[in-house]
């Protein structure tokens, strides 16, 4: 069973009233994601990027949204209990909400798009796409962001290449990726991707988590050390 916080250089995550707990993806996203003077994170869960990106950005204002009424009040919980003042949560359908534009977005969406909802309503609310399609997604990342902003998201490999479509039926452009493997003889399990409304030039990275077993990487030390203890 999952702890029910995780504790962070700067902050305490509480996460006993959310269906997705801490993990690697949302610290690779809130570490990776690039910033601007206004962040929205959508599908906010615990408050963890959100509370990431305030870390990193403390000129920003950072918006953090959700659906899920006891993920936002866990989230406001974490964000009041933090050191941080430029963080605002609320309840909110990206596909409805109101707001910006913004100059970065993140989100660490939902991912099975296949497989059978679960028994738990408030885990397939957060791990299934029926509560937010990727096309919903790019469309509502679409009419939220600046013009000159970037939308930054995690994604498993095998949902990779559905994700991208949508972005480019969208009107995206893919600006940067990086393929993030386990450990260096496996292949990528997750992909940091970044797309922008304009043409730009690509940047793409491979890296690892950890060498060997309990072993972080130079790459993911160097990310992550402003956050982990």
């Amino acid at each position: 069973m999952a702890n029910d916080y995780f504790q962070f250089q700067q902050f305490t995550v509480h996460q006993g009233r959310c269906a997705m707990k801490v993990g690697t993806d949302g610290t690779l996203l809130g570490a990776w994601s690039r910033g601007g003077q206004t962040v929205l994170d959508i599908g906010t869960g615990t408050g963890l990027v959100a509370l990431m990106m305030a870390q990193r950005f403390p000129n920003a204002h950072v918006t953090g949204i959700d659906i899920d009424p006891e993920a936002v009040e866990q989230a406001k919980e974490n964000v009041s209990a933090s050191p941080f003042r430029n963080i605002g949560i609320m309840e909110a359908d990206a596909r409805a909400f109101v707001g910006g534009p913004f100059e970065t977005i993140v989100c660490n969406p939902p991912f099975f798009t296949d497989s059978l909802a679960c028994l738990d309503a408030q885990r397939t609310l957060a791990r299934h796409t029926t509560s937010l399609t990727y096309r919903d997604l790019m469309a509502s990342a679409w009419r939220l962001l600046a013009d000159g902003g970037e939308f930054s998201v995690i994604i498993p490999f095998d949902c990779k290449s559905r994700l991208e479509n949508e972005a480019a039926l969208a009107g995206f452009f893919l600006s940067r990726e990086c393929a993030v493997k386990t450990t260096p003889l496996k292949q990528p399990r997750r992909y940091l991707l970044a797309f922008r409304k304009h043409s730009c030039e690509f940047e793409r990275t491979e890296n690892v988590i950890e060498t060997k077993p309990n072993e972080r990487s130079a790459w993911y030390r160097e990310l992550t050390k402003e956050f982990y203890l």
